[in-house]
This record gives C-alpha cells, sequence and structure tokens, in this order.
C-alpha cells in the first residue's frame, strides 16, 4: 500500500485509562487513516469522555471491559496501553485472529531469559520470535512487515537514540553512563510512597541504580553486555518529560557534531541541536532533541524527549503508521506543547 493510501483501518486500545492511554486516544480521535472503533480497560462501564474529562466533545464512545474475541471482531490493528503480563494474555489471541498489535508493556522487548529475570514468567514465548522492536531509526524496514510490535521503553529510547550514532567509535568494553531524569508521569497513574505530592514535590532522588530493568533492554538493543552499561533514572517534580545525560569514551579524532547530524540526516523525528537540549522544547511531540559535547576522549550526549509521546504513545502511532503503509507521522503533533 502507497503512503497516499486513502484507506481507512479501525483501530482499538486496550488499557485507555492511564496517561499513556489518553495520549493516544488524544491522537487517534483526530487520525485521517485509524478509525478508533473499540475502547476498553479492565473494568468497562464507562465512555472515553467521563474517564477523561478533557475529552468531552472529541470523543464520547463506550469503554468496554476488555475483551479480545470481541475486539478482534472490530480491529485491524490494536494498541495495547497494559502493564508487563497483562499484555501477553491479549497478544496471543489477537495475533491469532491476524490482528496486527503495538503492544506497551514489556512483554516482548527482550529475551525469554532476561524477561524472565526481570519481570516474570513469559506465557507467550512463540510470538518472541515474530516480534520487531518499535525504535523506527533501527528497524523502520522490519516494522514494514511486522504483525507485532514492541513499543520502546521511554528510558531506552532516549538513551539508545543518543547512542547509536558512536557505537563505532566508542572505545570497546568501556563504561556508558547513563543518568536520566524523567517525570512523575511515568510511573503511571497508581499512587505510590514514592510518587506521593508530598514525597515528590520539591524533591529529586534517585532509584534503583544499575539495576533498573531497562537497562538490559538498552543492551540487548545496541548489541552489548549488560555490565557495560550504568544506567542510573532519577524522579523529579515535573509531570512530563525525560532527558538523559550520556557519558562515552571514544576515538579522540572524530567530529562528534558532525557524526550526529549525519547519521541523523534523513530522520523526521530527530532534530540535532548546538546548545544544550531541554525537555520543554519537546513536550507534547514525537522529537528526539540531542546535543553532544567532545573534551578529548569522553563524549556527553544529552537526549530529551516527552516520556508520554516519544517514549510511548506517539511513537506507537508512529509504529502503527509504518505498519499499515500510511505516512509514518500521520497524526502525531509537531509543535511543543508550551504550557
Amino acid at each position: 500500500m502507497s503512503a497516499n493510501s486513502k484507506q481507512t483501518f479501525n483501530v482499538g486500545v486496550i488499557g485507555v485509562s492511564g496517561y499513556t492511554g489518553l495520549e493516544l486516544l488524544k491522537m487517534l480521535s483526530y487520525h485521517a487513516s485509524f478509525n478508533l472503533v473499540y475502547v476498553a480497560n479492565s473494568e468497562g462501564g464507562t465512555t472515553v469522555d467521563a474517564l477523561h474529562p478533557s475529552l468531552k466533545t472529541i470523543c464520547a464512545l463506550e469503554v468496554k471491559k476488555a475483551d479480545a474475541n470481541e475486539c478482534a471482531k472490530l480491529c485491524d490493528l490494536v494498541f495495547l496501553a497494559l502493564p508487563h503480563k497483562t499484555s501477553m494474555a491479549f497478544v496471543k489471541p489477537l495475533i491469532k485472529k491476524g490482528v496486527k498489535v503495538v503492544d506497551f508493556s514489556a512483554d516482548y522487548r527482550l529475551t525469554q531469559e532476561v524477561y524472565e529475570e526481570y519481570y516474570c514468567p513469559h506465557t507467550d514465548v512463540d510470538n518472541l520470535k515474530n516480534v520487531v522492536y518499535g525504535l523506527p531509526e533501527l528497524f523502520r524496514d522490519k516494522i514494514k512487515n511486522a504483525s507485532l510490535i514492541a513499543n520502546p521503553g521511554c528510558f531506552p529510547t532516549s538513551a539508545i537514540l543518543g547512542l547509536l550514532p558512536f557505537m563505532e567509535v566508542r572505545v570497546k568494553h568501556t563504561p556508558i553512563i547513563i543518568d536520566a531524569k524523567t517525570g512523575v508521569s511515568g510511573a503511571g497513574k497508581k499512587l505510590s510512597e514514592v510518587t506521593h505530592f508530598v514525597n515528590v514535590n520539591d524533591n529529586l532522588f534517585a532509584y534503583n541504580p544499575f539495576v533498573h530493568r531497562h537497562a538490559p533492554e538498552i543492551a540487548q538493543k545496541l548489541g552489548i553486555d549488560f555490565d557495560e552499561i550504568n544506567f542510573v533514572p532519577h524522579l523529579v517534580p515535573l509531570t512530563r518529560g525525560m532527558i538523559s545525560s550520556i557519558y562515552i569514551q571514544v576515538d579522540e579524532e572524530i567530529d562528534a557534531l558532525e557524526m550526529l547530524k549525519e547519521y541523523y540526516k534523513s530522520e523526521p523525528s530527530v532534530r540535532i541541536f548546538e546548545n544544550p537540549v531541554d525537555m520543554k522544547n519537546v513536550a507534547g511531540t514525537n522529537f528526539c532533541d540531542l546535543y553532544v559535547k567532545q573534551k578529548g576522549s569522553i563524549l556527553f550526549i544529552s537526549s530529551a524527549i516527552d516520556n508520554l509521546m516519544r517514549g510511548a504513545s506517539s511513537q506507537a502511532v508512529v509504529n502503527a503508521n509504518i505498519m499499515m503503509g500510511i505516512r509514518e507521522l500521520s497524526g502525531v503533533p509537531d509543535i511543543a506543547y508550551v504550557p
């Protein structure tokens, strides 16, 4: 199918209650080629505009209690904005019935061995052989022919995009240090002691240093040993956004800025800056903004994304567009939201 095709596709979203579900609904409500026909969560019994008042007058679809068989009868493509373990129960029957799936969870991002070490037993091992990791800059051609996309995690998206241009000139087996900071929406809607307002407000702290489960995802997609990744995430008192400060050792003779520009010269969702990047300029968009500074053999790479968009929902829409043979950035905002 050509990128100019006028064909439309019926799509569904399972997992509409969370922050990423809301961002996805915003885009799908105006998408020219995707006809939103099925929305669901674990309970049902409401409507989209009652669940998300910001969508009043925009979308009033009934929110169903999630049922894979009912969904498969209506949809060509389904987005699963679900937590790990939950997604597997829906992917298996949907794929079996010929429905294409973009999965937000970690269930299909890793090898079985690594997944089970960091998450839980895997109940759909067969589909691990057919999944494509949904980072277009790395796997665009494979995404075109995929039936199942593992939408990348937000931290891995930011880190991998920053590191990719320099992996060939990195001094092998030297440490990669990733100091990443994310807004509180990255923790999801479920309240915990860590994300309670009183704890987060006027505060900043690291969590799961060196052992965060996004670290092996970064290592796998870069094709390096997990021990080479030194990843420390931080929670900051912001609603949304993510910035990764990355440090690696490289050959001193390179021109890092020119390498970065050359690597991404044809990529519409990556922007290169000659001054340090910030989170506000990517808010509400699919952009990843990158900056690099070299000091001898040390590179500092700064990578900024919106954790709910490029780190989840807008990247999922881009992956779906590529899968369905339509314009890659259809339905994706390209102007930053600045409150």
